[in-house]
């Protein structure tokens, strides 16, 4: 597309105009964030993102985001063990799209910072300035282990330790001529990439680490984070943690959460769709999933508050119910937890987000109008 179409803010985040920032977690791997085989069916192919993609844009979203996912949880529905690559899935809706910002995926134990400094800056140009990157540093063994690149010797702070100096190389790169670095995990030396993003002062950044060091990784280096919560007092504890943690260091930070939308006609429509999705509920990709995060098959079979969330079969937090009732519960969401924004996801999105945009989004965008 030509740059000059582009509605690229000059900081490269995806609003400065005060508002929430609402955009979309792509449906790239088969079978979406509910673990089920009575759900929608979501291919994961890439005719359907890209329809998925048109339609945030058409329907005002403001960012698309793609998860990186190298190995499914299995079980009778093989969940996840179809999905595209991410920054080329991202580089194509770039073509596909003329507004909405392009967010993609990247692990920092699998790909080497100058490698990743050039694609986004590639996608960055591709969108005339709309790319984004998400930050993950690695916590699925099995994904890694299954191509030899899971590492022993890097234990769960430590992989942060590692993907602090990935950022700085990475951010040096997209603004510096040449970059001599000698950390502990990289080295670099004389290492040049051109041409620079168009973004300034840099594509955005996002993370999800919660843990301490994930926390205080992501308030240093990233201009967002992701928060989860066992309930609405639990992600205001969190969002209110972050923005501190950030200012402390002389910082700002953007709150984000994530939340499936499962939408009817009536609450009553809603929650009989929720009800035939748990109906449908696959137990061997649910254990997959486990051993996925970590756990080991003794583990399995306890029950614990994780465990008991995840046996409903939603991945990510969910809502259920009529337009009006879902509006008002992502108002409070915004309003009480401090969020500046919203990930949204949808059992179908062919037939969800047309309604969020028409039903939805103008609520929110009432209650938190942009700054002229």
């Amino acid at each position: 597309m030509d740059e000059t179409d582009s509605s690229t803010t000059t900081t490269g985040l995806p609003s400065d105009r005060g508002g929430k920032d609402l955009g979309v977690f792509m449906p790239m791997a088969n079978g979406g964030w509910i673990l089920s085989s009575t759900t929608p069916t979501l291919d994961g192919s890439y005719a359907y993102n890209r329809q998925v993609a048109r339609l945030a844009e058409q329907g005002g979203l403001d960012f698309i985001m793609a998860m990186a996912k190298w190995r499914g949880f299995g079980g009778h529905t093989e969940h996840w063990r179809r999905s595209l690559e991410s920054q080329l899935l991202m580089a194509a809706l770039a073509e596909a799209t003329q507004r909405v910002k392009v967010w993609a995926t990247v692990h920092t134990l699998l790909q080497n910072p100058a490698v990743t400094a050039k694609m986004i800056a590639t996608l960055d140009h591709i969108s005339g300035g709309r790319a984004g990157l998400n930050v993950v540093t690695g916590s699925f063994k099995d994904e890694f282990e299954q191509m030899g690149a899971w590492r022993e010797d890097v234990d769960h702070d430590q992989r942060y330790d590692l993907a602090d100096e990935w950022v700085q190389v990475v951010k040096r790169l997209w603004t510096e001529p040449t970059v001599n670095f000698d950390g502990r995990y990289f080295q670099m030396k004389d290492c040049q990439s051109d041409p620079k993003p168009l973004a300034h002062p840099h594509p955005f950044l996002v993370c999800a680490g919660t843990s301490p060091k994930g926390m205080q990784f992501t308030v240093d280096r990233m201009d967002a984070i992701f928060l989860g919560g066992s309930d609405l007092a639990d992600l205001t504890a969190k969002s209110r943690q972050a923005k501190a943690m950030a200012a402390a260091s002389g910082r700002s930070i953007k709150t984000y959460s994530m939340i499936n939308l499962v939408l009817g006609d009536t609450d009553s429509d809603a929650q009989a769709r929720e009800a035939r999705y748990r109906d449908g509920f696959d137990e061997g990709a649910f254990h997959g999933m486990l051993r996925a995060y970590g756990f080991l098959d003794a583990e399995i079979g306890k029950e614990n508050a994780f465990t008991r969330k995840a046996r409903t079969g939603f991945i990510a937090e969910h809502v259920v119910g009529a337009p009006a009732t879902v509006s008002a519960h992502l108002i409070r969401m915004l309003n009480e937890c401090q969020l500046d924004g919203l990930m949204l996801i949808f059992p179908d999105y062919l037939e969800g987000l047309p309604l969020f945009s028409a039903q939805i989004l103008p609520r929110l965008r009432a209650r938190f109008p942009e700054r002229a």
